[in-house]
């Protein structure tokens, strides 16, 4: 029997066939932003393509300089443009892949001074106030995604994905929360859900029936004043009518203070929302979020909770996802674990993006390993994070290596991570980096302190050390009383912890600690329900 035989199944579209159920998430890397980066970014995709993904969605350009996130960031608004974007989408075809154009117009989230909005209501995420638009305003907007639809098209790509989510320009129209107008653009739903249904009328016209057009559709907004279940089911009806060929599930806008993609999040927490709305359209649904694990995503196409899987992050963390899956290797996926740090942080500091657990994400043109011209005895002392990957890189090019560690597991202070209720997910990396040291032939050596008068007998050619770092002391008086307990105490000794405790320091570690005694073992992260 086939290995996730709903996930590989092929999804007839009609006028083209996906050759799986997995959708790669649109995300904004940065190499968007800038044409000089295209080489880099057609590579990202590329790999991603070449991985196995069916459908790949871009991270999202601006119809118009309105609807910039930035200024001067990614926008496809002419021909010059468009031919800019074939060097992307023809590495993607040449892999076998189809790409999708995601058309995003931020609205009040614009981050400048030039953001336009249906009301003059200024977004709690950015300094700027947007310019409310008049009626013909909002036309020119339309007209806008119109054209941006058919420069992709000329641009190669095989569909665009219209952001209708996550608080954006579309979804500013959608809700009174935003939407204050008294035009045919405010007040009722009927009048407020007519934006996006124009936008995809109108491109259906300029695109033809052959092309995919993805909406992606805010089904739970957690603001006050979104949209209620009824109205969600009626603009998911007129979009389909309009001529959407597949809709994907939004949760959440950006300044909603519900969590939905951090590593607290249990996966799959929002399928249920995507099963909602089944049974009440013909077009395909895609269900998203904290959806990680092929088995995951079997048994919610399984369920029938939906009809596709749209994985973003996870891709970050290996773009040969869903290959592995598919040749019975999923033990050694790169699992996401969500934990953000080089991905959402690097992309709100307007830094470029990448993946904690996989640093080559969107620098694949320069992080590459050849095999080593010279092959080398490699000791590397400490299996924490970095000496795990120093070790399986450096047997993959082809030395040969020795990994060494006092502790009686690999991980280092991974081991300490994993323990915290809502980051289970830290287990999936040291699984990945077992599986990794055994192919790659690294010879493994714990409850082993090594010395120098260990290792220089031994006639290595290279030493790596990564040991990682000690707890300083903070010189506070009485620290060192007897019912003063360090974090390493707590979390890898496991020692006794009284019912009254004060944490003192407030970073990463004090609130882990705190959160480990609050919880006292149990996590709301395995448990949906409870988590609901």
């Amino acid at each position: 029997m086939a290995l996730y035989p709903h996930l590989l199944a092929p999804l007839d579209l009609g006028f083209t066939t996906l050759r799986n159920r997995v959708l790669m998430g649109s995300m904004h890397t940065g190499l968007e932003d800038r044409t000089s980066n295209f080489p880099k970014l057609a590579a990202y995709f590329a790999e991603r393509a070449r991985g196995g993904a069916g459908l790949i969605v871009t991270g999202g350009f601006a119809p118009n300089i309105a609807g910039w996130l930035l200024p001067f960031a990614s926008r496809l608004a002419s021909h010059r443009a468009a031919r800019a974007h074939r060097v992307i989408t023809a590495a993607v075809h040449e892999e076998g892949g189809k790409l999708a154009l995601q058309i995003l117009h931020a609205g009040r989230y614009g981050y400048h001074p030039l953001s336009v909005a249906p009301s003059r209501i200024k977004s709690p995420i950015t300094p700027f106030t947007p310019r409310a638009l008049s009626t013909a305003g909002v036309e020119r907007q339309i007209r806008a995604f119109v054209r941006c639809a058919a420069l992709a098209r000329e641009a190669g790509y095989d569909g665009i994905e219209v952001m209708g989510s996550e608080g954006y320009f579309i979804n500013q129209f959608l809700v009174t929360h935003t939407n204050r107008r008294t035009d045919r653009w405010g007040g009722s739903f009927a009048n407020r859900m007519q934006l996006p249904v124009e936008i995809v009328t109108r491109a259906r016209e300029v695109v033809g029936r052959d092309f995919i057009i993805i909406y992606r559709l805010s089904m739970l907004d957690l603001i006050p004043e979104g949209q209620s279940w009824d109205e969600v089911v009626m603009l998911a009806k007129a979009v389909e009518r309009a001529g959407a060929t597949i809709i994907n599930t939004g949760i959440g806008w950006h300044e909603a203070r519900v969590p939905t993609i951090a590593t607290s999040v249990p996966r799959a927490a929002f399928a249920w929302v995507t099963r909602k709305l089944k049974g009440e359209g013909d077009i395909p649904l895609c269900t998203t979020n904290r959806i990680n694990a092929p088995d995951v995503a079997e048994k919610l196409l399984a369920d029938g909770d939906a009809d596709m899987i749209s994985m973003a992050r996870p891709f970050l963390a290996d773009p040969d996802f869903v290959n592995k899956a598919a040749a019975g290797r999923a033990a050694e996926i790169n699992t996401c674990i969500a934990c953000n740090q080089a991905c959402l942080d690097h992309t709100f500091r307007n830094e470029l993006a990448s993946c904690l657990v996989n640093p080559r994400a969107c620098h694949e043109t320069e992080l590459n390993f050849p095999p080593a011209s010279v092959k080398k005895k490699i000791v590397v002392v400490g299996a924490g994070p970095a000496g795990l990957a120093a070790a399986c890189v450096l047997a993959e090019r082809g030395h040969s290596v020795q990994l060494f560690d006092s502790a009686s597991e690999i991980g280092g202070q991974f081991n300490m991570a994993k323990r915290i209720p809502g980051k289970e997910e830290f287990h999936e990396t040291l699984r990945y980096f077992r599986h990794r040291l055994e192919r790659a032939g690294v010879r493994v050596q714990l409850n082993t302190r090594v010395t120098a008068d260990y290792l220089v007998p031994a006639g290595c050619d290279e030493i790596v050390l990564a040991t990682g770092v000690t707890p300083r002391s903070p010189g506070i008086p009485g620290q060192d009383h007897p019912r003063v307990l360090s974090y390493l105490d707590v979390l890898l000794h496991g020692k006794p912890v009284g019912k009254r405790v004060a944490v003192i320091g407030a970073g990463g570690i004090g609130f882990d600690v705190a959160e480990f005694l609050v919880h006292d073992g149990h996590s709301p992260t395995l448990d949906l329900d409870a988590w609901l």
